[in-house]
């Protein structure tokens, strides 16, 4: 009856980890993940939590416990790194991340003791990399992606500055942060347990994280290390130096990770390379351009690209833009400088905000209900704003398909409202457009 018992504590978190828009595939190999990072009490509780982020009175209601006791069992999850706290207008909130970027990133982001970090790694190889089902499913299954490739700001020339927009450099991220911290990459630390060294030989302590994410990580178990803007923007300069591609959040507003990434362990790299031409992770909006009568044809472009986008065909370099991630590292690395970076002919469109990213996803996934109800129980109405205000932004298709999949009259009243007003503006505006111009006119 135990085992039983056991078997459907981690089962029931498995469905709790799927309200999730990314998700994760039931497997053995999840179960056994899972089993190493959660004990069985803790799946059982944390199964039990809203997907939005909860308070400690909320918390304790769900376990019908004290605050006190729910507290000390919610701060031994932020330890574990399997839970993140912050504050709203001073009340404390927690939130258990999705498993990437979350959870199965936190357990790899510094060496610790209480778990067999090498087992975990091997597990994580087995659902990852052999399995697929997951990878597939994070990096295939949204039209909106998870992640967003920053365009190598030493590339552009000073006179070409004004054509990059603030969201897309990486130091601006770095300048508008709060909080920024910085940890082990998962990817070469789970590698390294596999005993699979980086072709680069690129430093560990790369992976960074921003506002809340960071101060949370620091404060509790030190996932992150806390560093000021100065040492981050060098740690940017050294991931320049070793080829790493900046791949961050999908964002424009405060993305929560920025990870430097190299092709030869970085899972989202390596699913690019794999799965060709399907893109798993957002471009920039350049694509590099090769003057072909001044190339020396040295090939070195084709050996640094991170996503094999460059081949040598007779002697030359071609770009296979269906592919190309709009990196920069093949410009920086061209001994002639006869790559430039240009702008693409049709524009990436990245969310503004992570909210804004969870709705998109969650229209695609035909999960948005999730964002809204927690274990069937109404939202409150602060929620229910920020979901609908990003809703009320959407195209009118991405419309229609969030009022079929949510079945909200109220949501259907307020998309109603709108069509109304856009309606009774645009006859305003037609019209002025056919108004009189004059005396003559009026005749």
């Amino acid at each position: 009856m135990g085992h039983l018992t056991s078997r459907d504590a981690y089962r029931n978190l498995e469905d709790r980890i799927n309200w999730f828009t990314q998700g994760a595939p039931p497997s053995a190999a999840l179960t056994k993940i899972l089993q190493v990072l959660f004990s069985e009490k803790e799946a059982r509780q944390v199964a039990m939590l809203p997907i939005r982020p909860f308070s400690l009175k909320k918390a304790a209601s769900v376990w019908g416990i004290s605050e006190a006791e729910a507290e000390k069992l919610l701060d031994r999850l932020c330890e574990k790194g399997l839970m993140v706290d912050s504050y709203h207008k001073g009340v404390r909130q927690f939130v258990l991340p999705p498993p990437m970027i979350g959870f199965f990133e936190f357990a790899l982001m510094r060496t610790r003791g209480d778990i067999d970090q090498k087992y975990l790694s091997e597990l994580f190889y087995q659902y990852i990399d052999v399995e697929e089902d997951f990878i597939k499913s994070l990096f295939f299954d949204l039209d909106t992606k998870l992640a967003r490739v920053f365009v190598q700001e030493p590339v552009l020339l000073t006179e070409k500055a004004n054509h990059i927009l603030d969201y897309e450099r990486a130091t601006h991220i770095i300048e508008e942060a709060e909080y920024i911290g910085v940890g082990l990459c998962y990817c070469r630390h789970k590698n390294s347990h596999l005993g699979k060294k980086c072709e680069l030989n690129a430093p560990m302590e790369t992976c960074m994280t921003f506002d809340n994410i960071a101060r949370s990580l620091s404060a509790h178990g030190g996932y992150a290390r806390l560093i000021s803007k100065e040492e981050a923007k060098d740690i940017l300069e050294t991931a320049y130096g070793y080829n790493l591609v900046q791949i961050g959040e999908n964002v424009r507003e405060h993305p929560a990770f920025m990870c430097n990434c190299c092709g030869c362990c970085c899972e989202a790299l390596q699913a690019a390379r794999r799965f060709s031409p399907m893109q798993p992770i957002e471009t920039t909006n350049f694509i590099p351009k090769i003057d072909l009568e001044d190339c020396i044809s040295c090939g070195k472009c084709s050996r640094v690209c991170p996503v094999l986008a460059i081949s040598m065909k007779d002697k030359k370099p071609v770009v296979d833009e269906s592919i190309c991630l709009g990196c920069g590292v093949c410009a920086r690395n061209c001994p002639k400088k006869t790559i430039t970076l240009q702008r693409r002919p049709v524009q990436v469109i990245t969310p503004v905000n992570s909210t804004h990213r969870f709705v998109l996803q969650a229209i695609e996934k035909g999960t948005l209900q999730n964002l809204i109800f927690d274990n069937q129980a109404f939202a409150n109405h602060r929620a229910l704003a920020a979901v609908f205000g990003v809703i009320l932004r959407l195209p009118p298709m991405k419309q229609a398909l969030a009022s079929r999949q949510f079945k909200s009259v109220y949501l259907d009243r307020l998309l109603s409202q709108q069509k109304k007003r856009q309606e009774a503006d645009d006859g305003r505006q037609g019209t002025e457009t056919e108004a009189p111009a004059g005396p003559d006119a009026r005749k």
